[in-house]
């Protein structure tokens, strides 16, 4: 069983930055791929960011060059660190974990932390 413990949401003026914290325990080490999610009021949950076996970094379109993903596995916790906020980053993020071969579906979440950004 593998535990997902996100952090470091809250409120944020348009223009700042956050950081967002996974911390993982139990099984974790079988799950090669993790990745940050969100999903804002009335809208379908997306994937934001996701590191891959082999260091493969993907992200969506609408965050490039403001938010970066990192990993560290000693700690086995995933970071999102998010710059130059906008109002349509508001949302709840969720840390997500699986195998590379499996879908996001089969995987392991977390509970969600808020994000907002508003002036």
């Amino acid at each position: 069983q593998v535990q997902l413990v996100e952090s470091g949401g809250g409120l944020v003026q348009p223009g700042g930055s956050l950081r967002l914290s996974c911390a993982a325990s139990g099984t974790v080490f079988s799950l090669n791929t993790m990745g940050w999610h969100r999903q804002a009021p009335g809208k379908q949950r997306e994937l934001v960011a996701a590191i891959f076996s082999g260091s493969r970094i993907v992200y969506a379109n609408s965050v490039k060059g403001r938010f970066t993903i990192s990993r560290d596995n000693a700690e086995n916790t995933l970071y999102l660190q998010m710059n130059n906020l906008r109002p349509e980053d508001t949302a709840v993020y969720y840390c997500a974990a699986k195998r590379d071969d499996r879908a996001w579906s089969s995987g392991y979440w977390g509970q969600g932390t808020q994000v907002t950004v508003s002036s």
